[in-house]
């Protein structure tokens, strides 16, 4: 028997911006820069960014003059970021 399925947009967008969201967002970023961490130079700074777009979202940056240079030799980034279970998208892609 096949079966209707309409999308509550309204639904979605709320648990988007809910607090249990928030959560799981801040707990991977936090792993992810735990990650990122473990992968420099100890008291090298890397910075988690919290902000809210249409929901919650997090940014993690090596906050270091050659932090660019760590993430295009090596991929510190993105490699922290598979390891952590997740993808990789650079700003602006």
């Amino acid at each position: 028997m096949l079966q209707s399925f309409r999308l509550d947009s309204r639904g979605v967008r709320e648990v988007l911006r809910g607090e249990e969201v928030r959560q799981m967002v801040d707990g991977a970023a936090q792993d992810v820069r735990a990650r990122v961490r473990a992968k420099l130079p100890a008291g090298t700074p890397v910075e988690l960014r919290k902000y809210t777009t249409d929901r919650g979202a997090a940014s993690v940056t090596i906050a270091h003059a050659r932090g660019m240079g760590w993430q295009a030799r090596d991929g510190v980034i993105t490699r922290s970021v598979h390891e952590a279970g997740f993808e990789f998208k650079a700003w602006g892609s």
